[in-house]
């Protein structure tokens, strides 16, 4: 055995006894809310297709279409021949839909971090971020120059502090937080972090991927809103929303948007499908969330404020035995374990989408009852 497979056996065996190896499982989707594995078709409460339009027939119907007309890859980066002409089409929708000038599109939410948060920080420059965002968040961080504070979660009066003890030694500070955090299912403050930033002339950038395109009015100043369509539009990309000048500064800055292969027509043409039927059917957010405070309520477990319901179970042994058994009843539910989240928070996190119907979520609430009594 070479040194690098001893290196990884050890690594692999010791990930293994801690309950935190993770594993590629095959999964086919059957429509928006059951799925296939290992030949058993299963109910899933995994995904974040929060309003089923992955399936949808328009969404898959215009995906096709522009495969036909386009082809299947972009062939090169926007900035040489990939920007074909899906793509100022879709960043003009998602601005116009969000209530902002103008809008880049990136491979994915990852990329979008990655790429926006070097371009605006860097040497001589601060980074405050809150201390549950997501891993991209703390990559980029990572990958600029700048130095990087956290602050408590959704802790305002910490945001402060640091603010009033660090910002005069920065040139620019930028904060980082989600408009939802995917492992508890929270809102950020985002109204009082903005006024808390423009008493500190600081930059905000919002992560609001699992939004679930529920509009409200953002600040007007020093404000950048990141989000993806992998997810509440069942499409793939990220993008990143603002001033016209700020977009036009980052579309020259972002590396992971400049050094990449664009994304392929089909996905493109998806997301603005997507948009329409969103556009066409308001109601959609608003009974995803019903479903998961109707989740909440079978369970005496408090209203949630998005279509995302965490039951923390703390020991990672548990939470697999839990979520392995539900799949053995017909349910498939993601056993999240550290590094995702915190040592002794292990959690079954139940994400609910427009799609699933009140009995589904009353057989599950009754066999998850079964499951962990």
């Amino acid at each position: 055995m070479s040194s690098l497979e001893r290196f990884a056996a050890v690594n692999l065996q010791d990930t293994l006894e801690k309950n935190l190896l993770r594993e590629l499982k095959v999964t086919e989707n059957l429509d928006s809310v059951h799925v296939l594995r290992a030949g058993k078709k299963l109910i899933s409460f995994a995904s974040n297709d929060y309003l089923g339009l992955a399936q949808h027939p328009v969404v898959r119907k215009a995906a096709a279409v522009a495969a036909e007309k386009y082809g299947a890859g972009a062939g090169a980066s926007r900035y040489i021949t990939g920007n074909h002409p899906l793509y100022p089409l879709l960043e003009e929708k998602i601005a116009d839909f969000l209530g902002f000038a103008d809008a880049c599109i990136l491979g994915s939410g990852y990329l979008a971090n990655i790429g926006a948060i070097p371009a605006l920080a860097g040497k001589g420059d601060l980074i405050i971020a809150d201390k549950l965002v997501h891993a991209c968040i703390i990559d980029g961080a990572r990958l600029s120059d700048a130095d990087f504070l956290r602050f408590r979660h959704n802790d305002l009066q910490n945001l402060r502090e640091l603010l009033k003890k660090n910002r005069q030694k920065y040139k620019n500070t930028l904060i980082v937080t989600e408009k939802i955090f995917s492992m508890d299912g929270d809102r950020s403050t985002l109204a009082e972090i903005a006024e808390i930033a423009a008493e500190y002339d600081a930059w905000i950038l919002c992560d609001a991927a699992h939004s679930l395109y529920f509009k409200e009015k953002y600040p007007a100043k020093n404000f950048l809103l990141m989000g993806t369509f992998s997810k509440a539009l069942g499409s793939y990309g990220g993008y990143i929303c603002g001033t016209k000048i700020a977009i036009d500064f980052l579309r020259n800055k972002m590396r992971s948007a400049i050094f990449t292969t664009a994304l392929p027509p089909a996905v493109i043409a998806a997301s603005i499908a997507a948009l329409h039927v969103v556009k066409k059917n308001q109601a959609l957010p608003s009974k995803a969330l019903a479903r998961a405070k109707l989740f909440a309520s079978l369970m005496g477990l408090k209203t949630p404020e998005c279509a995302i319901v965490p039951l923390i179970i703390g020991d990672e042994k548990r939470v697999l035995l839990y979520a392995k058994s539900l799949e053995k009843k017909g349910f498939l539910v993601a056993a999240i374990r550290p590094p995702t989240v915190r040592e002794n928070t292990s959690r079954l996190r139940f994400s609910f989408s427009a799609a699933h119907s009140e009995n589904m979520i009353e057989r599950l609430a009754e066999m998850l009852k079964k499951v962990i009594k």
